[in-house]
């Protein structure tokens, strides 16, 4: 299997070709998505770039302890694999692509070594910079970077025209 295949609100009833399903949809539809689409997405790779944040950009709607990516697991059949990723990057930012001759840094997070693996060469393939964080529990540190990002968009620089990185020193 080979290729990407994106969900979003407005193609419910299209195929998934590829093995890497990309779910671009607000947080607050994903796991119905991820229902509907059912055994379709049986061993594909979901891609997780949703903020499961509130309206108030305060907290979380999941439950405490929890993810939305971990909520989406559980909405996805057995068979497959949830990966959050891309959720740090504001979506102009990623469309800009490197700054000042660097890549940008795409944290993922997920269960499965060989969907990370994927997943990972996918980001490649971009010009981007994968960055494992660990299992996909992690997910719930991701989401906080994101509401970290809106908070500063909106209180310490008053637009959205910046990533979050790491520098390796030394």
């Amino acid at each position: 299997m080979s290729g990407i295949s994106i969900i979003g609100l407005g193609n419910m009833a299209s195929a998934l070709a590829g093995d890497i399903v990309i779910l671009a949809v607000p947080y607050a539809g994903a796991a119905a998505v991820v229902s509907e689409y059912g055994d379709a997405l049986q061993g594909k790779i979901i891609i997780d770039l949703t903020n499961p944040v509130s309206p108030d950009l305060q907290g979380f709607v999941t439950p405490d302890g929890s993810s939305g990516a971990q909520e989406i697991a559980k909405a996805a059949p057995a068979g497959a694999h949830v990966v959050k990723a891309f959720n740090t990057l504001f979506s102009h930012v990623l469309a800009a692509g490197p700054a000042e001759g660097r890549r940008l840094d795409v944290f993922i997070a997920g269960d499965d070594a060989r969907a990370k693996a994927r997943v990972s060469a996918f980001i490649e393939s971009l010009g981007l910079r994968p960055m494992d964080t660990g299992q996909l529990a992690m997910a719930r540190a991701l989401e906080n970077v994101g509401l970290l990002e809106l908070g500063l968009a909106t209180h310490t620089f008053e637009h959205a025209n910046f990533s979050l990185g790491v520098s390796i020193l030394g």
